[in-house]
Order: structure tokens, then C-alpha cells, then sequence
């Protein structure tokens, strides 16, 4: 087996659904989702958290409605936004209609504790009239008192079993816009149940360790579990749940899907840990780039790298490349290949502007490949 048939991952495959203008399920690229964290009632600094998601490279945002002055507001921030909303909705089956009416473009529900079918027949009346798909989102900490008094606790195969009785109830309806998620704190616990899940249904799923920690804990742990399930095939949506603020979990979710080759976007520095045969501040560099290259979204691997042990080596295999000299005099690589030195003080500069063309060459060619398929 070659190294490149290491690499393919054969997803699981599964139904499509939309949420707005992003397909979810199918061949659709799997897609990176967050939630807000301001009051949705605070109508402008909520609109600012969901656009510095758009810039960090979000493709769906959840926003909690509690009340029904939250959903009043919801109409205002869908207008002044460019990605799908999903409202997330508990209890009050008149907030999902409601949030519904407002544009939301998906209702994250668990149509058990909605209350009545008549309630829940009307809140998917509501949804179908407004083109909206639903989330049925089962939680290891919110299951059902009839599942734990037959599981003793919650284990994978409740939270299934949960997450196909509410199905059922969709389904039942003739209603069938929807994805599944079956999330839990534990990693074990939530990979078995997305494993077990996947296996018996057809439904999108969306993916997600909850309640995860804080932003370098969680991130850890997130990065475990989705790495998991992603590597296997699982998983058609994914938010990463830190304590920390949301373009924070959107910036982690790219870099798991880059990390496994699964979309691509932006700058991917690979970098070395640096020791006493640096050439330059690596660490200091590198943090410098990340900020200074946040507003690239062309696809651009970038290698930085302290000394020649590696340097060449990594040079190879990216788009661009430094890699550390002597008597501050370090080289540059494109495409591979040595092309010229450039001194310390000039670096971090020169690498933006390098990074900066490059793109703009990238977005060129591919506009013109378009044009040239018309």
C-alpha cells in the first residue's frame, strides 16, 4: 500500500438535507458550525459574534431561543447575516414556530420535550411551510427518565435509542429534513453512540464532543473524538464546543478537517518546535504569520522551520517555505525549490507578501478555469 492510499477516508454515506443554502449529507463537503454565546435579544452584539464566525470561516450558526423575545430578534440578525441560522429550541413548542416564521433556516429540537403531538405536528407544520430543516439533538445529560431506568445510566446505546424514537416521530409526520446528533462529554461514550448510530441509519449526522472544556483542554478532546469519527467516515456536520468565543471553535474545526485532508482553507503553516539550532524566533514567527495571514482563505500550505535539518525536507511538500541559516541569512522555497535568501529583519514582511501573491495567482487560475469550463 502506497502513502497517498493511507490517506482516503471512505465516508459513510447518508442522506442530504439543506440548511439554507448549505447542503448537509450526500457529497457535501462537511461543514464547520458554532453558537452564539451573547443574549439573542442583544440583537447588534450577536449579528457582530456570528460575522467574526463568517470571517474565521463558519458555514452555520446556532442561536439559542429561550423566549419570545428572542425569537422577535431573530429576524433582525438573519438580516444582517450570510450564513444559515439554526434556532435552538427547548421546551416552548411555540418558540420553534416562531423562530420558524423568523427565517430560521433549521430548528434544533428534541421533539420529546416539546410536549403533545399536536404541538410537535404543529411545529413541523411550521417548519415544512417555511422550508426549514430540524436537528433532533440527543444529550448524555438530558436523556429521557424511561432510558434510564433501562440503561441504569447513560451509555451509547440510550442515547441511540433516543435519537431514533424522536425520528420516528419526524418521520411519522412525513417529515424527513432532518440530522441527528447524539453528543456526550465523555469521548468514548459519544464516538460509540455516533459509531452505533451511523450504522443504523441513513440520517445526516452532526458531530460534536459536548461541553468539552476550555479552549486547550477542549480543543484536545474535541480533536480526539471528531478526529475519530471523521477518520471513519462519521460525520456530516461538526461543531467544536469550547468555553471560549465561538470563531475560537470555528478556527479549531478547519483544523481538524485540514488535518485529515478533508477540506482545505486558508494558510496551513507546519512548523517546528524550534530548539538551539534555530536560525530565528520560531514560536514568536510563526504566532506573528498566523495573525498577519488570518485574512487568506485560498488553500496555501506554508512550512517554517528553524534550521536545515529539516528545512529542505518539509520545503518540499509545501507551497512555500523558510527554513533558517546562518549569520541571519535564511532561505526562501517555492514549490519546493531554493529560491532566494532574505535577511531576519525583513522576513515575517516578505513572507506576507510572498503568501499574499501567491493567492492572488491561485484565485486567478482558478477564475480562469471556470471561465474556460462556460
Amino acid at each position: 500500500m502506497n502513502y497517498r492510499e493511507y490517506q482516503q477516508i471512505t465516508r459513510r454515506k447518508s442522506r442530504q438535507i439543506s440548511v439554507g443554502n448549505v447542503k448537509v449529507g450526500g457529497d457535501a463537503p462537511i461543514s464547520v458550525q458554532t453558537m452564539t454565546n451573547t443574549l439573542t435579544t442583544d440583537i447588534d452584539g450577536t449579528v457582530a459574534q456570528i460575522l467574526r464566525a463568517e470571517a474565521a470561516g463558519v458555514d452555520i450558526v446556532r442561536v439559542s431561543c429561550p423566549d419570545e423575545e428572542s425569537t422577535a430578534a431573530l429576524k433582525h440578525i438573519i438580516a444582517q447575516v450570510n450564513v444559515p441560522i439554526v434556532a435552538d429550541i427547548h421546551f416552548h413548542y411555540k418558540r420553534g414556530i416562531e423562530a420558524a416564521q423568523a427565517g430560521a433556516a433549521c430548528l434544533r429540537i428534541n421533539p420529546g420535550n416539546i410536549g403533545s403531538p399536536e404541538r410537535v405536528r404543529d411545529v413541523i407544520k411550521a417548519a415544512r411551510d417555511h422550508n426549514c430543516s430540524m436537528r433532533i439533538g440527543v444529550n448524555a445529560g438530558s436523556l429521557e427518565r424511561h432510558l434510564l431506568e433501562k440503561y441504569g445510566e447513560p451509555n451509547p446505546e440510550a442515547l441511540v435509542e433516543s435519537a431514533l424514537e424522536h425520528a420516528k416521530i419526524l418521520q411519522d409526520h412525513d417529515f424527513h429534513e432532518f440530522k441527528i446528533s447524539v453528543k456526550a462529554s465523555d469521548v468514548f461514550m459519544a464516538v460509540a453512540a455516533y459509531q452505533q448510530l451511523a450504522d443504523v441509519c441513513d440520517h445526516p449526522l452532526h458531530i460534536g464532543i459536548t461541553e468539552a472544556g476550555s479552549k486547550r483542554a477542549g480543543t484536545v478532546k474535541s480533536s480526539i473524538g471528531l478526529g475519530s469519527l471523521l477518520w471513519a467516515g462519521v460525520g456530516d456536520t461538526m461543531r467544536v464546543s469550547l468555553s471560549a468565543e465561538p470563531e475560537e471553535e470555528v478556527l479549531v474545526g478547519w483544523d481538524i478537517l485540514k488535518s485529515l485532508g478533508i477540506r482545505h482553507r486558508g494558510v496551513r503553516i507546519i512548523s517546528c518546535p524550534s530548539c538551539a539550532r534555530q536560525g530565528f524566533n520560531v514560536i514568536k514567527t510563526v504566532e506573528t504569520l498566523e495573525e498577519r495571514l488570518a485574512h487568506i482563505k485560498t488553500p496555501i500550505t506554508l512550512s517554517i522551520i528553524g534550521c536545515v535539518v529539516n528545512g529542505p525536507g518539509e520545503a518540499l511538500m509545501t507551497d512555500l517555505g523558510l527554513t533558517g541559516g546562518g549569520n541571519g541569512k535564511h532561505m526562501i522555497y517555492a514549490a519546493g525549490k531554493t529560491d532566494h535568501t532574505i535577511d531576519g529583519g525583513d522576513m515575517v514582511n516578505h513572507i506576507v507578501e510572498l503568501v499574499e501573491a501567491k493567492a492572488a495567482q491561485v484565485e486567478a487560475e482558478l477564475s480562469a478555469a471556470k471561465l474556460a469550463a462556460q
